[in-house]
C-alpha cells in the first residue's frame, strides 16, 4: 500500500507535467492532498492531463516553456493569480538531445539541451523563489540525472547540463538556508518515458546493464521521493542529492 506523504493544501508548480515523470509526480501530489500546476510546453496535452487528473485532486494547466524567462513570468502570474500561491517547483523539463561524439556534437543541439535542462530550471527558481522567501516557506525540487553524476558517453550535453543542475541545487540551497524553503535534487537512472525513443536499442541496453538492480526505475518511485522532498517533513535536508539509480551510484 502507498504511504500518503502530506501536501494537504500545498500549492505545487510542476514543469513538464504533461507526460513521464512530470505526470507521474503530479498524480502522486495529488494523492497527498497537493493542488497541482502543470506547466507544459504543450498546452493540448497539459490540457488534457489536467481533465485526466481532476478526479484525484485539483489539477490546472498552463502554457510556459521554460527555455523563456518571459514566458515563465507569464506562467507565475497566471498561476497565483488562479491558485493564490506556489507553495512546491519541481523543475522536471528536460530533453536528451541527439547522441554523439562530443568532438562532433552539434552546437544548437548543445545550446538546446542546456536551455530546456538548465536554464528553464534557473528561470523557474528565479521567477518563483521571491514569492517563496516573502512568504518564508517552499520546496524546490530539481529532476536530474545519474548521468550528472558519472557523465553518458556520447551524450555529454545532456550529463553536462543534469551535472550544473546539482550545482544549481548545492548553491540556491545554501543560499535559502536562513528560510523555510529546502532545495533539493533527485537522480534518477534510465527510466521508461519517452526520453528512451532517442536512443538506439543498444544504447539503452548499456545503460540498463550498469544498473545493480537490474531494471528501469519506476516513475512511481521516482515521484514518491519527489513528494518527501516536496513535503514540510524535509525541514532540514537542503541542498542534497537523493539517489535513485538501483546502486548504479552509491553517493
Amino acid at each position: 500500500m502507498t504511504s500518503r506523504i502530506d501536501l494537504e493544501h500545498r500549492i505545487a508548480v510542476v514543469t513538464g507535467g504533461g507526460k513521464g515523470i512530470g505526470r507521474a509526480i503530479c498524480e502522486r501530489f495529488l494523492d497527498s492532498g497537493a493542488t497541482i500546476a502543470i506547466w507544459d510546453r504543450d498546452p493540448a496535452l497539459a490540457a488534457r492531463t489536467a481533465t485526466e487528473l481532476k478526479g484525484r485532486g485539483p489539477a490546472f494547466a498552463f502554457q510556459v516553456q521554460v527555455e523563456d524567462y518571459g514566458s515563465v513570468e507569464r506562467g507565475r502570474d497566471a498561476t497565483l493569480k488562479a491558485l493564490g500561491r506556489i507553495d512546491i517547483l519541481v523543475n522536471n523539463a528536460g530533453i536528451g538531445g541527439p547522441i554523439g561524439d562530443t568532438f562532433d556534437y552539434p552546437l544548437e543541439a548543445w545550446r538546446r539541451v542546456f536551455a530546456v535542462n538548465l536554464d528553464g530550471a534557473f528561470h523557474c527558481c528565479r521567477a518563483l523563489v521571491p514569492h517563496m522567501i516573502a512568504g518564508n516557506y517552499g520546496r524546490i525540487v530539481n529532476i536530474a540525472s545519474i548521468a550528472g553524476k558519472e557523465g553518458n558517453p556520447r551524450m555529454a550535453a545532456y550529463s553536462a547540463s543534469k551535472a550544473a543542475l546539482i550545482a544549481l541545487t548545492k548553491s540556491l540551497g545554501k543560499e535559502l538556508a536562513g528560510y523555510d524553503i529546502a532545495v533539493n535534487c533527485i537522480t534518477p537512472s534510465s527510466a521508461k518515458t519517452d526520453l528512451l525513443k532517442d536512443f538506439t536499442a543498444d544504447f539503452v541496453k548499456t545503460m540498463l546493464a550498469k544498473v545493480p538492480r537490474g531494471r528501469f526505475v519506476a516513475l512511481e518511485e521516482i515521484a514518491a521521493m519527489a513528494a518527501f522532498c516536496a513535503s514540510s517533513e524535509c525541514s532540514f535536508t537542503t541542498g542534497a542529492v537523493f539517489d535513485i539509480s538501483g546502486g548504479r551510484a552509491t553517493y
